[in-house]
């Protein structure tokens, strides 16, 4: 009975993130005797309260693809400043050809944003939010767009201490 319930807290544990496979990639190599077929898994972790990170997995096998991808992505986290259910204020990512358009939205908007930002979106924790994923439609490019977006997000904390006022100066 000591060992199922040792097991059941594991599962706890690991249940505490929110994990989206974003894309699953299969590529293949041509040698002597056929193709050889592996997988390469992207994949969006996130506690749903403002932490996100991303993962890259490859394998021979699509479910250890997703898991190497998992454990990736909870090596590269992040903290994201939000405001309520939603952002501070607007910002465009960039990374590479990607760029994604991200804007506030009032409470019961929802999530208008598609594949892959959508992920990020849903798993950091923002309910609403506008979004418009511009230029590339690469899933890992437009991932890397929007996490940059995130990460250029301040709070009026953050703004007030950079200007030395107080937080009901900046806000008006």
């Amino acid at each position: 009975m000591a060992r199922f319930e040792g097991k059941q807290r594991e599962k706890e544990a690991e249940s505490e993130y929110i994990e989206k496979v974003v894309a699953i990639n299969r590529v293949s190599k041509t040698v002597k005797g056929g193709r050889i077929y592996k997988f390469a898994a992207l994949v969006v972790v996130g506690d749903g309260k403002g932490t996100i990170g991303f993962g890259l997995g490859k394998s021979g096998e699509v479910p250890d693809a997703i898991r190497k991808g998992i454990e990736d992505a909870k090596k590269n986290m992040m903290k994201v400043a939000l405001k309520g259910s939603t952002i501070p204020h607007e910002i465009i990512g960039k990374f590479g050809a990607g760029v994604v358009l991200m804007k506030p939205a009032a409470p019961g908007t929802g999530v208008i944003a598609g594949g892959p930002v959508r992920a990020v979106v849903e798993t950091v924790g923002i309910k609403d939010i506008r979004t418009k994923a511009l230029r590339s439609n690469n899933p890992c490019n437009v991932i890397r767009a929007t996490l940059n977006g995130l990460s250029l997000l301040r709070n009026a904390e953050e703004v007030a201490q950079v200007r030395g006022k107080t937080v009901q100066e900046i806000l008006g």
